[in-house]
């Protein structure tokens, strides 16, 4: 971790545990307010970066704060963060957003129109998909007519479940873009966590080069993946979907570079 100066943390099964629909208060993991107070102290930049997108990320961060974490709001982001960025920077003006008010906030935060199926627009350039738990098929069936019409494909998240205080919650996002592209035989442009636009965006907002970046997280598909690809420090934690076991059994070119079966662990090697 030599060249280590900033960190990226997951959130649910790494800093946290909610219940599966982001609703009632986080139950913070051993260790986690103590790891991010020491990282304050020593003045090491970290952001939070969550593939939940049901929320605004200040709203994320309000509740974090009061559970005792110290996370201001520009530290806390969500894959729709990423995608305002992204569409922005693509030129995406109109988007069809298939999700909660939440989802789109970002979006509209950056100046994208966001619309909903239903609404009338000449022209969508975009189809984003979020948390959606009360996804219908007029969804669907809207999302799909928009790609048919040239509108880009892009999802928050394609994760199968998350880390919840219940267990493994499915990922409503992988449902509904599995449906939209089994109808348009179109694979959607994933721009949450693993995605390298998500590495992107956090050596932006952290300004370090990737290598001089630490990625924490509990899912060896997630977290793990996007850091072992760009080049940045892979740290896996015990704590959420991937077992100590099922850590240590990865192939040594794939696993975390470091493994934590609690978060505090991590000031061991600072």
């Amino acid at each position: 971790m030599k060249h280590v100066r900033g960190f990226m943390f997951d959130l649910d099964g790494t800093l946290v545990l909610g219940d599966r629909m982001g609703a009632g208060a986080y139950d913070v993991l051993p260790g986690a307010i103590e790891t991010l107070e020491a990282l304050d102290d020593r003045g090491a930049p970290f952001l939070i970066l969550t593939n939940g997108s049901a929320s605004p990320p200040a709203h994320i961060a309000a509740k974090l704060r009061q559970v005792g974490l110290p996370i201001a709001d520009a530290q806390m982001h969500t894959p729709s963060t990423v995608a305002a960025d992204w569409l922005k920077t693509s030129g995406a003006e109109r988007v069809l957003v298939l999700g909660t008010p939440g989802v789109g906030e970002p979006l509209r935060a950056l100046g994208i129109q966001t619309f909903v199926p239903g609404d009338v627009c000449d022209k969508i350039d975009a189809v984003y998909v979020g948390w959606h738990p009360d996804c219908v098929m007029r969804d669907i069936e809207a999302a799909a007519n928009a790609i048919w019409a040239g509108a880009a494909f892009t999802v928050a998240s394609n994760v199968p479940f998350f880390a919840t205080k219940a267990g493994k919650s499915i990922g409503y996002s992988r449902a509904i873009a599995a449906a939209v592209e089994s109808l348009t035989n179109t694979p959607p442009i994933v721009l949450g966590k693993p995605s390298q636009a998500a590495m992107s965006f956090v050596a932006d907002k952290l300004q370090l080069p990737l290598s001089d970046i630490a990625v924490v997280g509990d899912d060896a598909r997630l977290e793990n993946l996007m850091a072992r690809e760009a080049g940045a420090f892979s740290i896996g934690v015990s704590t959420g979907v991937t077992s100590r076991a099922e850590w240590d059994a990865m192939p040594q070119a794939q696993t975390a570079h470091l493994v934590l079966d609690r978060l505090d662990e991590l000031l061991q090697h600072l």
